[in-house]
């Protein structure tokens, strides 16, 4: 059992993916997916009343839209970065002097909630605004239980469950305002995130992998256990002294591969096909689509 959130008819309604070709659509009263995901213990119990109600609400797969499964953000979403070792080194010497030594915690930063698109929307790409579109398969987590320093054994029952983004990033913005992350990462409609939430207790999360492929080339294959710091440690050391919201995402960082570290350097263009999977997650497949970001708009 999967669940996200889908366009029926004209309404978002939170889905179960219950088998391959549809599932059940939950009742309105029950929220979107953050209000479910706050209900706590609740929500699981919720969602097995809902797979045996012999009256539920059905959808066909086909005859929905799959949008990103988290639509409401009380905060910018939250990343980590260099948490695979060989794309932490595969960037040296690339980083146009902004060089830094081997972090000995995990690398956080934030993203601007208006990044976020669904599983299946076209990327806007801009080439005015940067000529360095590059692309960053990683696995998500959801939080599924607010708290505040989170011990490390702990962490895992804070986890709702899992799923896929692409953090495409736009490189020379990052070396244009001092190399931090923030703006060469926010730009709007980039980041697919989806397409359904595997939960925490379906999923073995450290044999799953993930893979990147770039108008059907491979560009990025990697294990989860292959992290520098596991989603345990994540959540402990990100938690410390700040709290997390259940509904908050965490973005756990990409494997080597990227496009920047490439001898030639490989940047997207567009009507590039982005296909962003995980084993047991489910795929992204994603177009970049020619979209003016540089006009001004109110």
């Amino acid at each position: 059992m999967k669940i996200g959130t889908v366009r029926a008819g004209s309404m978002e309604r939170v889905a179960l993916l219950t088998h391959y070709k549809g599932g059940l659509l939950l009742p309105l009263a029950l929220g979107d997916l953050v209000t479910i995901i706050e209900s706590g213990p609740l929500a699981i119990d919720n969602l097995k009343r809902a797979v045996a109600d012999a009256s539920a609400e059905t959808f066909d797969l086909a005859a929905v839209t799959l949008l990103a499964p988290i639509r409401r953000f009380r905060r910018d979403v939250l990343c980590t970065g260099w948490n695979y070792w060989d794309h932490f080194y595969e960037s040296q010497g690339k980083r146009e002097g902004q060089d830094v030594p081997k972090p000995e915690a995990p690398t956080f930063f934030t993203k601007a909630p208006d990044v976020v698109i669904g599983p299946n929307d076209e990327i806007a790409f801009d080439a005015k605004l940067s000529a360095k579109w590059d692309y960053e398969a990683e696995v998500v987590v959801i939080v599924g239980k607010t708290g505040r320093s989170i011990p490390q054994a702990k962490a895992m029952d804070h986890v709702f469950g899992y799923c896929m983004a692409n953090d495409v990033s736009q490189r020379d913005l990052q070396r244009r305002h001092g190399g931090q992350w923030l703006k060469g990462k926010s730009i709007d409609g980039t980041m697919p995130l989806g397409p359904w939430i595997t939960l925490r207790d379906e999923i073995d999360i450290s044999t799953v992998t993930i893979e990147f492929e770039l108008n059907g080339k491979t560009m990025q294959r990697a294990g989860m256990a292959d992290m520098a710091f596991p989603i345990s440690e994540l959540i402990a050391e990100l938690s410390s002294g700040m709290t997390l919201h259940a509904g908050d995402i965490l973005l756990t960082g990409t494997p080597s591969g990227i496009g920047n570290a490439r001898t030639p350097p490989v940047f997207l263009a567009e009507g590039d096909r982005l296909v962003t999977r995980g084993s047991g997650l489910g795929e992204l497949v994603n177009t970049l689509r020619a979209v003016d970001l540089t006009a001004y708009r109110t």
